[in-house]
């Protein structure tokens, strides 16, 4: 049940805003669906079509909601026969966005919201994160993520802001964080923050959609393309990234003849559409990775270079740990090594579990095996995916392999 509703919530949210034109009451009534599946589900057994069964059911809560207002009248005009029959898409002008999902990621980045609060909602809202994964995410206070998410329904509430896509220069402005937030949803689904699993396809899907669906809307937005492509360049690999058992296979170890190369070829395609921008840099060094057959014919040089540009142009210590990997692999661990203990005393990465595990990768090459020890063990306490952890307590054991400074 858990299951079901964290892959259908945003969709039953997006369609519920459609009708209440509040995604805070949206997000209320698809969480009394669940509760009417809780009630119901164990004595009557699980619908055929479970998904449909909460959406059906947020909808006719909703519908009874709008009923009760005293504003009925006026929103049975806006909404139309969507309150009395099934749900209908509305038909789209030629400047329109068809997608309830990308309404709702819209209407979550409205200017009226501080940029994280926009980014914090709409994970919320649309990828079914808790509080606590977007905090990982973001490499804050559990508390503070909660808070923006709180004040930024209240501020959409407050400000009466439409459930729809805007056009022109304002679609433009929100651009830049609704890019964020896609791909902020992907990292999630890629690289799980917490749990048993370490892959969540279903947010990468939502993700790889809503990127190449904005691409196709923007096809003169240089980091739409560029998002897309990172996307389909990440997502080929999908398949090489577990083991049978769900554990994770660092990308020295994958077998790239599992890569799909469809989705590598959309992403090429993508590439060259792109800029110079964070996103397409990220792609770029993605399609290094794709290019190489094999392992040990990575173009590290030209990734070091990449990562050097990308700390130009968005800088954080989260690229400048990415950069020391390339730079290892480049030019040696020695090297690596040295830019790592330089972010030792960065804020934002006390708790960054990715910091002492990369460290450890280094110092196993070095020969320095107790003190590669000790970084691992240091990672999987601060690791919160049990698969995560589970590799990086076997890298600390004595009898481990030398590793290689890649991540997965």
């Amino acid at each position: 049940m858990e299951t079901v509703f964290r892959i259908e919530s945003a969709r039953i949210i997006a369609a519920v805003a459609r009708i209440v034109r509040d995604v805070g009451i949206a997000e209320e009534l698809a969480q009394d669906a669940l509760v009417a599946a809780l009630e119901q589900w164990p004595e009557k057994g699980v619908p055929d079509r479970p998904g449909a069964w909460l959406m059906a059911t947020a909808r006719n809560r909703a519908v009874d909601l709008v009923r009760r207002r005293e504003t009925y009248a006026r929103k049975l005009a806006e909404v139309g026969r969507d309150l009395e029959t099934a749900y209908e898409p509305e038909t789209a002008e030629p400047d329109d966005i068809d997608d309830d999902l990308l309404r709702l990621v819209f209407t979550a980045c409205h200017p009226v919201l501080s940029a994280d609060a926009r980014v914090a909602l709409t994970l919320r809202l649309l990828g079914g994160l808790t509080t606590e994964e977007i905090a990982r995410a973001f490499l804050v206070p559990e508390a503070t993520v909660a808070q923006r998410i709180v004040r930024a329904k209240r501020s959409l509430a407050r400000a009466g802001v439409p459930f729809e896509v805007p056009r022109g220069p304002e679609r433009a402005a929100r651009l830049a964080s609704v890019l964020e937030v896609i791909y902020l949803i992907f990292n999630e689904g890629y690289a799980a923050t917490a749990g048993d699993h370490w892959l969540r396809p279903g947010l990468c899907e939502d993700a790889l959609r809503l990127a190449r669906v904005l691409a196709g809307l923007m096809p003169d937005e240089p980091e739409a393309h560029g998002l897309a492509a990172l996307l389909e360049l990440q997502a080929s690999r999908t398949a090489a990234r577990t083991g049978p058992d769900g554990e994770p296979v660092l990308l020295a170890d994958q077998n790239r003849t599992r890569w799909d190369r469809l989705l590598i070829r959309r992403g090429f395609a993508a590439l060259e559409r792109a800029g110079t921008g964070p996103y397409a840099l990220q792609a770029a060094i993605a399609a290094c990775h794709a290019r190489a057959a094999r392992y040990e014919d990575t173009d590290w040089a030209t990734i070091a270079a990449l990562y050097g540009r990308l700390a130009a142009v968005a800088p954080s210590p989260v690229v400048e740990l990415n950069r020391a990997v390339a730079v290892s692999m480049a030019d040696g661990p020695a090297a690596g090594l040295a830019i790592v203990d330089g972010l030792a005393g960065e804020p934002a990465l006390q708790d960054y579990h990715l910091l002492p595990s990369v460290r450890g990768d280094l110092l196993v090459r070095l020969g320095r095996a107790d003190e590669a020890r000790a970084a691992f063990e240091r990672a999987a306490s601060l690791a919160r995916n049990a698969r995560e952890r589970d590799l990086l307590l076997s890298r600390a054991r004595p009898d481990a392999s030398a590793g290689r400074a890649a991540p997965p």
